[in-house]
């Protein structure tokens, strides 16, 4: 079971990228601190500290694992999850944040930005002079 969550903090390490048999994966963690401003004092104090561990897939994954690093203030958009696994022995669970979509905090600082190349989404067959041929079903369009 997931659901939505949105999450506002600073990464507190440089993404690892992993390569597995279901694709590309990052995983990095994103710490959030609540603020508040003390009627007392008057300052800005710091509340408690919420960590989610965040990981993402394909596309999105290459893209924030060559953008991102430590410290950076990122808004992270994706399904919530808790998972079990077993270590030593004992049933443990975890909880992790898939990305759908991550950004920067914009209201903390700028960035630019730079699309990333998409890759061809089909081979294209070759004759003899590297013109492509048409396959059997379709024609060529000419320019």
């Amino acid at each position: 079971m997931s659901t939505q969550m949105t999450i506002v903090g600073n990464l507190t390490d440089d993404p690892r990228i992993r390569v597995t048999d279901s694709g590309t994966v990052t995983s990095f963690r994103v710490a959030h601190t609540d603020r508040r401003r003390s009627p007392e004092t008057e300052q800005w104090e710091d509340g408690k500290k919420l960590f989610v561990n965040v990981s993402c897939w394909r596309a999105l994954a290459e893209n924030s694992g060559d953008s991102l690093r430590k410290g950076q203030p990122v808004i992270v958009v994706g399904r919530y999850y808790s998972r079990e696994y077993e270590q030593d022995g004992q049933l443990k669970m975890t909880y992790e944040l898939e990305a759908t979509s991550i950004g920067y905090d914009m209201a903390r600082g700028r960035s630019s930005f730079a699309k990333a190349p998409r890759p061809a989404s089909m081979a294209v067959d070759l004759d003899e002079s590297g013109l492509p041929v048409a396959a059997p079903d379709r024609e060529l369009a000419t320019v």
